[in-house]
């Protein structure tokens, strides 16, 4: 057997929310249900669950424990993804190996976080004594640090950068799931003098925390065939690089591990990047999207502003760019927010983009950011090529 001979046969997604009124588990069961209602799937036929991380779950060693005990399944493989935002495609993927290797049947792959709501991650002290003391104050500093070093080796037209914003934005207000204090359209001039964060990342360049829910229903492709599924998703290429040249001792920031990510899932998928029918990238800060598009191979490293100039990125374009809007437009909801990007990717694949359908729905590329450590870029970097028509 082989990465594509599983599918994805279901999808589901919780409205993303500033502040739930519902616990993080109350929010998997309504994924669950949602599942289970759209697919057919008895609940009793479900024996495998991966899960993203959670930053409602720091505090706990038994995340995918407690969740699978409060859904009531009865499971043959369980396990918990921990590489921050690339866990819901790291989920993915994972979930195809246990169906290749026979070990479950059906697998839900769950994206669950109430991070606004409960953030239960225990301080980390080396930060509390050498970055915070410091002013080096989470994300944004840290993306501010790697757009004035890109700045300085390549140069930034922040007009390109906005391009993408008012993009991603559009795609909001065409997403009823989206969070509802995001979806409102902005301008290139709207961006530009959003307040400055963290110089030069401003306000629309970075997510918003939330809460919510997503997830997918994964078998074998054979068994999808037998069961009668008319609409399932193939992934087809995957790629996953952990500390991206951690052994050097001085490193280019602007060069990161979806490079090396990329060029696996693209060999293994027997594609290249302008295959693609959509852009799914994981988007917690604007920059990140036009880093992906340089390591993916869009576009060579140093031109990404320039290939942002010349295409188009709204879901009636050239390449169609996080067509429910994003993280940043969408809302992050915590460490599951990967899986807004992943559920947009699939849900066009289907062909139940409804408003923002784009008209290429055999491929849809989805990446993931994990970690960003001082000094070096994203921990880990991760890339998902899905297909409807393998």
């Amino acid at each position: 057997m082989a990465f594509h001979d599983s599918a994805i046969i279901g999808f589901a997604e919780t409205k993303i929310v500033e502040k739930s009124e519902h616990d993080v588990c109350a929010l998997g069961a309504e994924i669950l249900g949602s599942l289970i209602k759209s697919t057919g799937v008895e609940k009793g036929a479900i024996d495998g669950m991966i899960l993203s991380s959670s930053m409602t779950s720091a505090g706990s060693v038994f995340w995918s424990q407690l969740m699978s005990d409060a859904l009531g399944l009865s499971l043959n493989f369980c396990q918990t993804v921990d590489i921050g935002g690339c866990s819901p495609v790291g989920a993915l993927a994972r979930a195809t190996m246990a169906i290749d290797s026979g070990l479950c049947e059906y697998v839900l792959c769950l994206y669950a976080d109430t991070q606004s709501s409960a953030d239960n991650r225990p301080p980390k002290p080396f930060r509390v004594e050498w970055t915070s003391a410091l002013g080096y104050l989470g994300p944004p500093a840290g993306f501010g640090l790697l757009t004035q070093r890109y700045e300085h080796q390549f140069g930034l037209d922040y007009r390109a950068l906005g391009k993408l914003a008012v993009t991603q934005r559009g795609h909001a207000v065409l997403n009823d799931n989206a969070c509802e204090k995001l979806r409102k359209p902005i301008t290139v001039d709207d961006y530009l003098k959003s307040r400055m964060i963290a110089d030069p990342i401003r306000l629309l360049d970075c997510v918003m925390v939330c809460d919510g829910a997503s997830g997918l229903l994964v078998t074998s492709r054979k068994n999808a065939e037998r069961k009668g599924f008319t609409k399932a998703v193939i992934p087809l290429g995957y790629g996953e690089r952990t500390n991206h040249r951690i052994n050097e001792a001085i490193v280019d920031v602007t060069d990161t591990g979806h490079r090396v990510a990329g060029e696996a899932a693209f060999r293994r998928a027997g594609l290249k990047p302008s295959d693609m029918g959509s852009f799914h990238p994981y988007d917690d800060f604007i920059i990140a999207m036009m880093l992906q598009m340089e390591m993916l191979g869009f576009c060579k490293q140093g031109q990404g502003c320039a290939y942002i100039r010349d295409n188009d990125f709204t879901h009636t374009g050239n390449l169609p760019l996080n067509t429910g809007g994003g993280q940043i437009s969408a809302g992050q909801a915590g460490l599951a927010g990967g899986g807004t990007n992943l559920i947009e990717g699939v849900r066009q694949l289907m062909g139940e983009g409804g408003k923002r359908q784009v008209a290429n729905r055999k491929t849809a590329l989805v990446t993931g950011i994990g970690g960003i450590p001082y000094g070096r870029n994203w921990t880990t970097s991760a890339v998902m090529i899905l297909s409807s028509d393998a």
